[in-house]
């Protein structure tokens, strides 16, 4: 718009608050669209992200309960690189460091 090169690259986000739990979910992956979902953190404790994934690459996640990772989750969804499953799983592998 109005001559500038930009791109819009605007990932679909969305939040809710029910009760005990926040949640936040970037991207998009509607069903048929992955292959694999990864999971970091605790689901039994309601503390985990989500990570939807089609041949390695990442559509979309949602944290629960987890905070400050919507920026890395959506850099990640933008960089539409392969990412090691095994990496994604691990709390100990800072989200940042996978780009």
């Amino acid at each position: 718009m109005l001559g500038q090169d930009v791109t819009y690259d605007r990932i679909p986000y969305f939040f809710s608050d029910q009760y005990d739990i926040g949640l936040e979910y970037s991207g998009y992956a509607p069903p048929g669209s992955y292959d694999q979902v990864v999971c970091r953190g605790d689901v039994g404790k309601r503390e985990f992200i989500a990570f939807w994934l089609s041949e390695g690459r990442l559509l979309a996640g949602m944290n629960v309960n987890m905070w400050d990772v919507t920026g890395p989750i959506q850099q990640l969804i933008r960089s539409g690189q392969v990412l090691d499953p095994n990496a994604l799983a691990n709390p100990q592998v800072a989200l940042d460091s996978l780009l």
